[in-house]
């Protein structure tokens, strides 16, 4: 069928070699290094109500010819990469407390 959506998802494995699969969302490419947006696939409809739109956000990394996910260990550049994503995500997803600001004077209207 034409224009069926297929998203792409991710197999990745933690220390202990535990699977999971999160779909790509978005890629952000800079001067120093490729990052990657990924949101956990949920496969049973109750984890879905649960879910609170965890997004995990990874550098891509090379070696020997092979592309790799790593962590973002620096604060400041993971700081800066989460909220590029933000920016390019928020219309599509509804993150809180992105762009809001609280006013709060004491008085009630």
């Amino acid at each position: 069928m034409d224009g069926e959506f297929n998203p792409d998802i991710v197999t990745l494995s933690d220390d202990d070699g535990h699977e999971f699969s999160f779909e790509l969302l978005d890629a952000i490419e800079t001067d120093e290094a490729r990052y990657v947006a990924l949101s956990p696939v949920l496969e049973n409809p109750e984890d879905l109500l649960d879910d609170e739109g965890e997004l995990v956000i990874l550098r891509v990394a090379e070696e020997d010819g092979e592309e790799f996910f790593e962590e973002i260990e620096d604060d400041g550049e993971y700081n800066s990469i989460s909220e590029a994503f933000m920016e390019r995500l928020q219309d599509l997803y509804e993150f809180d407390g992105v762009g809001e600001e609280e006013e709060d004077d004491g008085e009630e209207n």
